[in-house]
């Protein structure tokens, strides 16, 4: 058994300039005043990282739809009970709104004691009809009791009101999706105002949550993970690591969990292949142990008291015993006043399948979690959990516990597709934790409220500003095709992640990017990357595609250069690592003539994924890996070649002759594979 060294995959250092809970006259915090100054938009989509305060954004907006747009009603719908706590009772006047969000007690069906009984839900579904026909003004429901009202009541009935979904994510355009079928029913109807949130947003993330033609009908709100993290009091760093092990994970969690740090530990499903298929009772109980001696339950709070080598008692709660008491009593004690304002309250946290979403444990400094997860929606979540701000919180750490493929296990390409689904979420978090980036042409001026730097704008050089509120970074570019469409420029201006959740989900993308060092970035970024936009954009022209999958290369690549310094250690009190994203950035600038999409497009956006995994695994399982992925490579496909075709013709117009076979230009060289593979296909195609 051995567990890999700890070594933070990504590791970055924020300002603590507190601009993220300052309060404007109203009270609203700077994510909620943007929030509702678009109040009045019929159909509203906020994306916000956890602690950002989407719910109370909600009630300022809701209280205007309902007082102000003159609403009948606003339903409020979370995916469980425990979120709906979110939704209490706020003296909003208090600190300068001009009402109160109230919820009469009957009117909240997220505090009905929950019980899998076909009555008690058949009785919320008739609480939600008396409430229609009341002239009260405020419900919260949970999505399934809304679900099981629109079929009931069908969509009409909610004419007029104000549908605010909460973990919008939840919802897809898969037909299996339920919920996600009667919202599509909800715009087509389009006599509800909606305001959908959620913290972790990405329509590359398995099935859409949104059709395009949906989602281009929302005005679209974007809080960043780097304007929360940035504009935070104490808490200044976040790590993300991956720690491989072999054998049972139980034998390794001691190396990887550390008693002295608040931690959500979320073990692996039953039916997952990290599972010690012995029970998660059991593995609980292990996990337990490995902590110390256990002493006893609680019998106020059901915590699970353990005492430490050193001596020290430590109080465990334990969410995946789901005996209806235990599981009650716990419960309780994580909801009361003193789990949220006492640190010593509890130490460590042990779940399954909750905790992740809308779990709000201030204290909380590690999210540990065994086993790769499918969704990179569902590693934002769980990251979010430990990024809420709290005194003597100074950086906070999220940990994988992955298991390490092993050459004499059959299941070794399983293993391999785990170990690249993790680096996917490593790449995507990359992407996420830093500031925005915004490309214009070379010479194109300077823009109002952007620092160019101590020397200003330079009109003969090219330029890289910063916004002096939201931290925007503009990075001037040579050779960007400009947008045709309105919606192409609003794909652009919205965040591009979803783009590049999708390109690291395709499996020829991530393993050619990652293990094929004979294939020349120009390929991963401009023929592989650029079918990925064109399967996420179809409806659009070429002109907008190739617009679209510049500025996400460039967003990738740019990212890429700037995190190479954009690292810090806590203790450093002194540390301006804060400032190194964009000071590489500006260096590296500086250091060529001119930035333009060729040079971008000749950066492998994965070219740091290899260091991910050779910083915690040895040489010999990153030669195994590459064997697997190697052995399994997609040879070219006909959409490829035809892509590649296209830059063959513009290599011919610039150059005057065709690419050559025996180029030592290793694009060069694939331009010229793709014609002779085309035309094996047309000889083919002639000869049947």
């Amino acid at each position: 058994m051995k567990l890999s060294k700890e070594t933070p995959s990504i590791a970055v250092t924020y300002e603590q300039s507190g601009l993220s809970k300052k309060v404007n006259e109203l009270g609203m915090r700077r994510m909620q005043a943007r929030a509702y100054e678009k109040r009045t938009e019929q159909y509203l989509l906020i994306k916000s990282p956890p602690a950002s305060g989407k719910s109370r954004a909600l009630m300022f907006i809701a209280l205007d739809k309902v007082h102000k747009q003159k609403l009948k009603q606003a339903i409020i719908v979370v995916p469980e009970r425990s979120i709906g706590a979110s939704f209490y009772n706020e003296p909003l006047s208090k600190w300068g709104f001009w009402a109160d969000w109230e919820v009469k007690p009957q009117w909240d069906l997220c505090s009905v004691p929950s019980i899998d009984n076909v009555k008690v839900a058949q009785s919320k579904v008739d609480t939600v009809e008396k409430f229609l026909d009341s002239s009260d003004t405020v419900l919260v429901c949970t999505h399934a009791t809304f679900r099981f009202a629109i079929e009931k009541f069908g969509v009409n009935a909610f004419d007029n009101r104000l549908i605010a979904i909460d973990e919008f994510h939840h919802l897809s355009t898969d037909n299996d999706n339920v919920l996600g079928r009667q919202f599509k029913d909800l715009i087509q109807r389009d006599k509800v105002h909606i305001v959908a949130m959620t913290g972790s947003y990405f329509r590359g993330d398995a099935v859409p949550v949104l059709l395009p033609e949906d989602e281009a009908k929302f005005a679209n709100i974007s809080y960043t993970y780097y304007e929360q993290l940035n504009g935070y009091d104490y808490l200044k760093g976040l790590d993300i690591g991956y720690k491989f092990y072999t054998g049972s994970y139980i034998d390794s969690i001691g190396l990887a969990l550390d008693p002295e740090l608040k931690t959500i530990v979320h073990i692996p499903n039953v039916n997952s292949r990290e599972s010690t298929k012995r029970g998660k009772s059991v593995e609980v109980s292990e996990i337990i142990h490995s902590l110390g001696e256990w002493v006893q339950k609680d019998p106020q709070t059901g915590f699970d008291i353990v005492r430490r080598p050193n001596g020290k008692l430590i109080k465990v709660a334990d969410l995946v015993d789901e005996g209806p008491d235990r599981h009650t009593k716990v419960l309780t004690s994580l909801r009361n006043r003193n789990f949220k304002n006492t640190r010593e309250h509890i130490d460590i946290i042990i779940a399954l399948g909750m905790a992740k979403e809308g779990f709000d444990w201030l204290w909380c400094e590690h999210a540990l979690t065994i086993g790769y997860r499918s969704s990179l929606t569902e590693i934002v979540q769980i990251i979010g959990r430990a990024t809420r701000d709290a005194p003597g919180k100074e950086r906070v750490k999220f940990t994988n516990l992955i298991a390490e493929p092993d050459a004499t296990e059959e299941n070794v390409v399983e293993a391999v597709n785990d170990t690249l689904k993790a680096i996917a979420a490593s790449l995507l978090m990359e992407q996420v934790l830093v500031p925005k980036l915004s490309f214009v042409p070379v010479g194109n001026g300077a823009k109002e409220d952007f620092h160019y730097g101590e020397a200003g704008y330079q009109n003969d050089k090219p330029n890289v500003g910063v916004h002096k509120k939201t931290g925007e970074i503009q990075v001037e570019l040579n050779g960007l095709i400009q947008p045709e469409s309105d919606e192409a420029t609003k794909i652009i201006e919205k965040d591009l992640n979803e783009i590049f959740v999708a390109a690291v989900q395709d499996k020829d993308v991530l393993e050619k990017g990652v293990f094929d060092n004979n294939v020349p970035p120009q390929e991963i970024t401009q023929v592989l990357i650029g079918k990925v936009v064109r399967r996420l954009y179809p409806h659009l022209s070429a002109v907008d595609q190739e617009a679209i999958r510049q500025r996400a290369v460039a967003t990738f690549n740019i990212n890429q250069l700037g995190r190479n310094g954009n690292e810090g250690k806590a203790e450093d009190k002194k540390s301006k690592s804060n400032t190194s994203f964009l000071d590489n950035i500006r260096k590296f600038s500086i250091n060529v003539r001119e930035l333009d999409i060729d040079l971008i497009d000749s950066i492998n956006p994965f070219g740091n994924a290899y260091e991910i995994m050779a910083k915690t695994m040895n040489e010999d399982v990153l030669r195994q890996i590459t064997a697997v992925v190697t052995a399994k490579r997609v040879k070219m496909d006909v959409e490829e070649a035809k892509a590649l075709a296209i830059r063959a013709k513009q290599f011919l117009e610039q150059r005057g002759r065709l690419p050559q076979l025996t180029s030592a230009d290793l694009f060069e060289r694939r331009m010229a594979e793709a014609i002779e593979f085309l035309k094996r296909k047309v000889k083919e195609k002639q000869n049947d």
